[in-house]
């Protein structure tokens, strides 16, 4: 498998001179197997460049899975030219939204409404595909199969765990580990540990030895406690993630908007001072645009 970031940014995309070297553009992660099946993870404006990547290989046949459908996530997909050229076929695969009831293809047309984007869905001349997901649930792409799970977000979101000839990698998409909601002196707080506890326990179970584990790493330690409740994780969050499930390499991105290179590297520095890379912890880096990791 090669793994490939487009996208490394989280809530809105951020360009500009302190940007550069990590990349300004929204989630967009790009996955090949090595009998070439294409799968897309997440499409903010990161997959705009993908798309232009896969303009040399027509006709192109893709899936593409959301972990969730807030605009970085989406909004590079009508951007994403294979939809336009006729002979492609883009699988698509997502939640639905469990306030409107709407399906996946519901949710992302909406973007393609005329108010918002002047080219309507129905005038797209790829085969377009939608399956909507249920946790747990496996699709097979070739020999790849990927699996979907529900993680902590402040609307229904999925990881995905992709599996190919003996490799793995899993994406959270955005994710806060979860926290009990309830004072230790309420009826409810032991209830709840329990829940949480069988609920970080079934991910470990799925994603156990994981080869590359790419995780949302919005904030430090130090800024979370403002952000409580936001949906993202820290740094120290994907660390601990990572050591329980004994993954092999742990990637962090979903970077705060207005986080520059140069706070980057200075967090990454700090991090390798605390958690030497070892047989604590694994070898772990901050994904940045066009980064390419090849199992």
């Amino acid at each position: 498998m090669k793994i490939t970031f487009w996208g490394v940014r989280g809530s809105i995309p951020s360009p500009g001179p302190r940007t550069v070297r990590y990349g300004g553009n929204t989630t967009c992660i790009e996955v090949e197997t090595d009998e070439g099946e294409l799968i897309i993870l997440d499409a903010g404006t990161g997959i705009f460049g993908l798309a232009q990547k896969l303009l040399k290989r027509l006709p192109v046949t893709c899936s593409i899975f959301f972990s969730h459908t807030h605009w970085d996530h989406i909004q590079g997909l009508p951007f994403f030219t294979p939809f336009f050229i006729p002979k492609n076929r883009l699988d698509i695969y997502g939640a639905f939204d469990p306030v409107s009831t709407r399906s996946i293809k519901d949710v992302l047309g909406r973007q393609m409404e005329y108010c918002y984007f002047p080219v309507r869905e129905a005038e797209l001349k790829a085969e377009i595909n939608y399956t909507t997901l249920h946790e747990r649930q496996t699709i097979e792409i070739g020999r790849a199969k990927v699996t979907s799970i529900l993680m902590s977000h402040p609307v229904l979101s999925f990881g995905y765990l992709i599996e190919c000839n003996g490799k793995s990698v899993f994406f959270t998409g955005d994710h806060e580990p979860p926290y009990n909601i309830y004072h230790p002196d309420d009826d409810y707080y032991d209830e709840y540990e329990m829940l949480i506890a069988d609920k970080n326990a079934g991910l470990v179970d799925l994603i156990g030895r994981v080869d590359v584990l790419i995780v949302d790493a919005a904030y430090t330690s130090d800024e979370y406690p403002l952000k409580k409740g936001w949906g993202h994780g820290t740094f120290d969050a994907g660390i601990s993630l990572a050591k329980k499930a004994g993954a092999k390499s742990l990637c962090f991105t979903h970077h705060e908007p207005l986080r520059s290179d140069d706070e980057l590297d200075s967090i990454l520095i700090g991090l390798r001072k605390r958690c030497p890379v070892g047989p604590e912890f694994p070898p772990y880096s901050i994904a940045h645009e066009g980064l390419v990791i090849e199992l």
